[in-house]
C-alpha cells in the first residue's frame, strides 16, 4: 500500500480494522488503484427512475449482470446498485469488484416534495453478498430529514460494527429549498458537512452552482469573499467543508449530458481537489465499448494521463 493511501486511511483512526480495509479494497482496485482518487458506477436508477427511463437507452442494461461487467472492464473502483441488482449478480462475479449495497431508495410514483426513501436493505444483506460497504440517501431539507438522519444512524452503527464502509449520497431536497437551491453551493457544501457529521466514510453530492440560496449564508460569501466562480473553486468549497478534506468526496454525474461537459466536470473536480465521480445514466445508457471508452476517458483525466 502507497503512502497516499495510508495517508487516506489515517483520516479514519476510529475505525476498525475491518472498515479500513474496506476502504482500501476500494482505493486500491481498477484503474485508479493507488492514486486515491475514484470512479464508481452507481445503478439504482431502475428503482429511482424506473426501468424505461433508465435501460430503454441501451437495453443491454435491463440485464443486471451487464453492470457488474461494465464496472469490471472498465476499471471502476466499486460497483453500487440495490438488493436486487446485487442479488443477481454477486455470485457470477464474487470477489471481481468491490460491492456497495444501497440500503435505502425512493421511487417516483410518488414523487413527494419532502421526500422519505424506504430502507430496503441492511447489513446482514451486505455481508451475504460479500460487499465492502453500505450506501444511504439523506435528503437535507426534508421536512423528513430528522427520521433519515436516524435512520442513517442505526445503519451506520450496525455497519461499522461489522468492519463495512459507509457511502452517504446527500442530496437537499425539500419543501424549503427552491429547484436551484438544491444545487447552490451553500446547500451542497451543508449537505456534505451532514454527512460527514453523521459519521460517513464517503460522501456523494451534486456538482454545485454558483448561486447561493440561503440570505444567512449569502452575507458570510460575500464577507469572506469565499471564491465560487469556477467549478473547481465550487469544489474546493465542498472539499473544504467535508472535514478539511479529510473525507472521501466524490461527485455525481447527474443526469445525460454532452461527452464534453462530463469531462471538463472531471477536471474541475480534479483541480478542485475532489476525489472523484460516480457516474451511472452517463456511462450504462451507452453501448458498452462506448460506455469503456466513456469512463477511461473520465479515469484517465483523474490519474494524469488525459489532459
Amino acid at each position: 500500500m502507497n503512502d497516499r493511501i495510508r495517508e487516506i486511511l489515517s483520516w479514519y483512526s476510529s475505525e476498525n480494522p475491518g472498515v479500513r480495509t474496506n476502504l482500501a479494497r476500494m482505493l486500491n482496485h481498477g484503474r485508479l488503484a493507488g492514486t486515491g482518487k475514484m470512479v464508481i458506477l452507481p445503478v439504482d436508477q431502475g428503482f429511482e427512475h424506473g426501468p424505461a427511463r433508465s435501460f430503454a437507452p441501451n437495453p443491454a442494461g435491463y440485464d443486471p449482470r451487464y453492470h457488474f461487467q461494465l464496472a469490471i472492464e472498465s476499471g471502476c473502483n466499486a460497483y453500487a446498485a440495490p438488493l436486487g441488482f446485487l442479488e443477481a449478480g454477486a455470485a457470477d462475479f464474487a470477489g471481481d469488484i468491490p460491492l456497495i449495497l444501497k440500503c435505502n431508495n425512493h421511487d417516483v410514483l410518488n414523487d413527494e416534495r419532502d421526500p422519505i426513501s424506504a430502507v430496503t436493505a441492511g447489513v446482514e444483506d451486505a455481508l451475504r453478498l460479500g460487499c465492502v460497504a453500505v450506501g444511504f440517501t439523506i435528503y437535507p431539507g426534508s421536512s423528513e430529514r430528522t427520521t433519515i438522519y436516524e435512520q442513517l444512524r442505526d445503519l451506520t452503527l450496525q455497519a461499522k460494527e461489522a468492519g463495512l464502509a459507509v457511502v452517504v449520497w446527500s442530496y437537499p431536497r425539500g419543501g424549503s429549498l427552491s429547484k436551484e437551491g438544491e444545487t447552490s453551493v451553500d446547500v451542497v457544501t451543508y449537505a456534505a458537512q451532514i454527512a460527514a457529521q453523521l459519521g460517513a466514510h464517503v460522501i456523494k453530492v451534486k456538482l454545485p452552482s454558483a448561486r447561493v440560496e440561503l440570505p444567512e449564508a449569502q452575507k458570510v460569501y460575500q464577507k469572506y469573499e469565499i471564491p465560487v466562480s469556477t467549478m473547481a473553486d465550487r469544489v474546493r468549497n465542498v472539499v473544504q467543508s467535508s472535514f478539511d478534506g479529510r473525507r472521501i468526496v466524490i461527485f455525481s454525474g447527474g443526469a445525460t449530458a454532452a461527452d464534453d461537459q462530463v469531462f471538463d466536470e472531471a477536471r474541475a473536480i480534479r483541480d478542485g481537489g475532489g476525489f472523484g465521480s460516480i457516474i451511472g445514466r452517463n456511462s450504462f445508457q451507452r453501448k458498452k465499448e462506448d460506455a469503456i471508452k466513456f469512463l477511461g476517458t473520465i479515469m484517465g483525466i483523474y490519474e494524469g494521463s488525459v489532459k
